[in-house]
């Protein structure tokens, strides 16, 4: 799970960021201290700041030149300061990526994910997805787990690979359907529960049985 540390003096703000983030599977940090709010975020291990610019005691420029004398952790200036000088200072000074508010919450949850993306060394592609005993061979199209090995269908391997990339977060019925409708298949409702119950029986008879939850109302998650 990917941590985020926030530098907001706005505690309205602050809240809702926080909020909006751990309901999309983040684990979330902030601070009250902005006299050391460097430190704090540094003692932190992040995976990616959170930063506004009009902030007490030092504005979030110095803030964001202070993390890149000892740290790469990504950083997003969220501000409302909003004048080009203002983004490319930002981008002089080391940010990732500049947001200006009032901001759209899709996108800016959007270009997070899209940071962080960056920042992550490139996976070897021929190398196994794992999740605990689980082991997704993507280019074989199978999965292997306690019990044996079993082949899995285009849309089955579509949608474990989904899942395991946002483990440990629900992930709605929309947005597998949405994954899918990338193969030539057509792919409607009862499309994915067929192709769910028929994964989730391929998973028990390799002895990941409790691998692959349903949630209610609100999707399935690994």
């Amino acid at each position: 799970m990917d941590k985020i540390f926030v530098i907001e003096d706005d505690v309205g703000l602050r809240g809702e960021l926080l909020k909006l983030l751990a309901s999309y599977g983040y684990a979330c940090e902030s601070s009250n201290d902005f006299q050391n709010i460097v430190p704090a975020a540094l003692a932190a291990q992040a995976d990616l700041v959170l930063l506004d610019v009009s902030l007490p005691y030092y504005d979030g420029f110095q803030v964001c030149r202070e993390l890149r004398k000892s740290s790469a952790v990504p950083v997003i200036v969220v501000t409302s300061r909003s004048s080009e000088m203002d983004e490319l200072l930002s981008m002089n000074l080391g940010a990732d990526d500049f947001v200006a508010k009032p901001f759209n919450p899709q996108i800016l949850l959007a270009r997070i994910a899209a940071v962080l993306k960056r920042a992550r060394p490139a996976a070897h592609e021929d190398e196994p997805l794992r999740y605990r005993e689980l082991a997704v061979d993507v280019w074989r199209s199978t999965a292997r787990g306690p019990a044996g090995e079993t082949e899995l269908t285009k849309n089955e391997l579509r949608i474990l690979t989904v899942l395991l990339g946002k483990r440990g977060r629900i992930v709605s019925r929309d947005e597998l359907m949405n994954a899918l409708w990338q193969s030539d298949e057509f792919v409607d409702d009862n499309t994915l529960t067929v192709n769910i119950n028929r994964l989730r029986r391929k998973l028990e008879s390799i002895g990941a049985a409790d691998y692959l939850a349903t949630k209610r109302g609100q999707g399935y998650r690994i």
